[in-house]
């Protein structure tokens, strides 16, 4: 993985929960790391929802390896917007990885 093709700057997030001693339940997202990314592949394709027209923005990115970070489904991707991941492949033999995420738009 060359280090110029990491052009980008995107965060990791995850969603925690926190429950006040009130007893309340809170949602926050918080950043597991900020790192650098290659943009594979951007694509946006339209389509005929139940409620309409849908618009879905995916996007591939490609990061290097993190050892103490263990990337699911259930994080997102902040890169001016919020993508929610759909798929994590590992590349190679922890050399890096390549996050397939998508945005949906009404």
């Amino acid at each position: 993985m060359r280090a110029g093709k990491l052009d980008r700057t995107i965060s990791l997030q995850r969603a925690v929960e926190t429950v006040a001693p009130s007893g309340a339940v809170s949602s926050a997202w918080v950043t597991l790391a900020t790192v650098r990314a290659e943009l594979l592949q951007a694509t946006a394709d339209e389509a005929a929802a139940g409620y309409g027209e849908a618009e879905t923005v995916s996007r591939v990115y490609r990061i290097r390896w993190l050892p103490n970070v263990e990337i699911t489904a259930a994080d997102r991707v902040l890169d001016g917007a919020a993508y929610g991941i759909k798929d994590v492949v590992e590349i190679g033999r922890r050399r890096g990885l390549e996050l397939r995420c998508e945005r949906i738009r009404t």
